[in-house]
């Protein structure tokens, strides 16, 4: 009895059948096991991952590219860099170009700086122009002028000797080196002399250039009264001298329309030519 609940035998088949439960549950329990451990993956670590990159990576980029990045680069444009521009071109520089201030200061300073030029040229011209004759007038006074002298000669013999010389040439006027070679005059004692003779309205002097140099012709202005103009005048012997003037009407004795004055005149024209 007691060997019979101690061991009971198992026939091979029966035996290898259990075996083969045994494996099939074993392999049962594994499948589980990496069913288990493949929804353990997806659920811990694919998620995982998506947020990372959902939560972390990707929006952090965005974030720092929409956020941080351009902004602040638009910002720094906009704000920055564009309104500084412009409030520099707008503030400084078109206020600089055109005021009212600036505008008067530079039509001043170019009136000025024309004055100046015009001055200059002015300078430069009477410089070239100028001639030994402008040295002496500069170099001696009105007075000393109109006094000038030239030793051991009758002054008022050599004024009417010149002034009928210059008379000689009419309008046309006459050199005053050419002048002062006939009467045998140093251009210096020359040139005085016709200072004097301008001074006392007797000539005028006009400067011209002649062959490459400036100098001066001498015009007659008022020629020297000679007594041969009076020989034959109807004044001499008039019979009605002393009723004879100015302010008398006609018929009364009037040099204005006298018929022998016009008669003599005309007796002296015809003479001259």
């Amino acid at each position: 009895m007691k060997n019979k609940m101690a061991k009971k035998e198992i026939d091979p088949e029966t035996a290898n059948q259990i075996k083969k439960e045994l494996a099939e549950l074993r392999a049962q329990l594994e499948n589980q096991k990496k069913s288990k451990k493949k929804a353990a993956k997806t659920k811990e670590e694919k998620p995982k991952k998506k947020a990372a990159k959902t939560k972390e990576e990707k929006p952090k980029k965005k974030a720092a590219k929409t956020k941080e990045e351009k902004p602040k680069k638009k910002a720094a444009k906009t704000k920055e860099e564009k309104p500084k521009k412009k409030a520099a071109k707008t503030k400084e520089e078109k206020p600089k170009k055109k005021t009212k201030a600036q505008m008067a200061q530079e039509r001043k300073d170019a009136k000025a700086q024309k004055e100046k030029e015009e001055a200059e040229a002015k300078a430069a011209k009477e410089a070239a122009e100028r001639t030994p004759e402008d040295d002496l007038e500069d170099e001696f006074s009105d007075e000393q002028i109109r006094n000038f002298q030239i030793e051991k000669m009758d002054m008022d013999k050599l004024t009417n000797k010149v002034c009928e010389i210059i008379a000689e040439f009419e309008d046309k006027g006459v050199l005053q080196s050419e002048l002062w070679k006939k009467l045998k005059l140093n251009s210096r004692d020359g040139s005085r002399l016709a200072l004097r003779l301008e001074r006392r309205g007797l000539i005028s002097r006009e400067k011209i250039l002649q062959k490459g140099r400036w100098t001066y012709k001498l015009i007659i202005e008022q020629a020297p009264i000679k007594l041969e103009s009076l020989v034959d005048s109807p004044c001499l012997t008039c019979p009605v001298e002393q009723k004879c003037d100015f302010e008398n009407a006609y018929p009364e004795p009037s040099p204005l329309h006298c018929q022998l004055i016009e008669n003599w005149v005309a007796v002296e024209f015809k003479k001259k030519k």
